[in-house]
């Protein structure tokens, strides 16, 4: 069976690109900016399903989402999370916190409906995550 990216993360999620390890999702709710990666094998449930090989580059790919939504969304907090209770599929959560954001200091799962990014606001920021994480870069 071949990788595929599970049909709720699709449906919830812009996809934004390829890095090493993973693809790249920006989470469709432009209340938090709030990436999510997939690594890009099949089967995979949780992080030891993942080769021992391949952890160094999850954790190379987590902290350039850090960092980059450190930079680009001013984030006061970051959340790192691999949560599977709806989709089973291993991906991880990197999502930007703020003190002023909808459901600053609580957890962003549950605080209401999301509010999807304007087509030019999607544009720009998803351009903005390609630029930073270098995806299109054939150094990935």
């Amino acid at each position: 069976m071949a990788f595929e990216i599970h049909p709720k993360l699709l449906a919830d999620c812009v996809y934004i690109g390829e890095l090493y390890l993973c693809e790249v999702l920006l989470m469709n709710d432009s209340r938090f900016p709030w990436i999510v990666l997939v690594p890009k094998a099949e089967g995979l449930r949780d992080f030891h399903d993942l080769p021992l090989e391949q952890r160094d580059d999850l954790y190379d790919e987590i902290e350039a989402a850090s960092k980059t939504l450190k930079l680009y969304c001013d984030a006061h907090k970051l959340n790192v999370a691999a949560l599977g209770n709806q989709v089973s599929q291993l991906h991880i959560h990197v999502i930007g916190r703020r003190t002023d954001d909808a459901a600053w200091p609580g957890p962003v799962w549950g605080s209401g409906e999301a509010v999807p990014y304007g087509v030019e606001e999607l544009e720009s920021f998803s351009n903005e995550l390609r630029t930073a994480l270098a995806i299109g870069d054939e150094e990935n």
